[in-house]
């Protein structure tokens, strides 16, 4: 795993436990040599990411749509910026660029691009695995959501177990590390049997 690209807000949150971990988990990156990618903000987690992976020696592509640019947010200190004409090709280049994705908290932006995995993946449009660095509990909701989908029949506990969640920045590089895409065909063949069952 060469590459990670990151989903994170670009607000700080409330509390510095975010930036803390954000800022342990770009050491923990840099200490494997792992590049970040992300969206290329100055502002927020995101920037406490790129500038803490940049300051132990990690090398560091954002991506950006040039509306964004326009705005001023983008950060002119890493390494690579590529520029983009939308949100969805920004999407679709983090998704051709990185090996594996990892959500730190964030808004709207965030649960888009998780949402956006999580789907691929499921299709098997994409065999790359998700974490979410579950930060002071912050995707719990979301977590329970999931768990209620399953419950009550609209997402596959298999899919459902496939989204890697850890607390601590250590253990959920060593998770990605031992991810195994859930096999297509078993699931496709489950539903048309559900939808045929009387």
């Amino acid at each position: 795993m060469k590459r990670i690209c990151v989903f994170c807000g670009s607000s700080m949150g409330y509390q510095r436990i975010y930036r803390e971990v954000a800022e342990e988990f770009a050491k923990q990156m840099a200490a494997r040599k792992i590049d970040l990618i992300y969206g290329g903000a100055s502002v927020g987690l995101m920037k406490v990411l790129a500038d803490t992976l940049m300051a132990h020696g990690g090398h560091v592509t954002g991506i950006m749509p040039q509306h964004l640019i326009d705005k001023e947010v983008a950060h002119d200190g890493i390494h690579q910026m590529i520029t983009v004409n939308s949100m969805a090709e920004r999407k679709t280049q983090m998704l051709e660029m990185a090996d594996a994705f990892v959500a730190l908290p964030g808004g709207f932006g965030t649960l888009d691009e998780i949402s956006e995995v999580l789907t691929l993946m499921q299709l098997r449009l994409s065999d790359k695995p998700l974490a979410l660095l579950n930060i002071k509990g912050y995707f719990d909701y979301l977590l329970r959501f999931l768990d209620h989908g399953v419950s009550e029949g609209f997402i596959r506990e298999e899919h459902r177990s496939s989204l890697i969640v850890s607390l601590e920045p250590k253990a959920l590089l060593q998770k990605l590390n031992s991810f195994t895409p859930v096999e297509m065909d078993k699931w496709i063949s489950d539903l048309k049997t559900e939808s045929h069952a009387g």
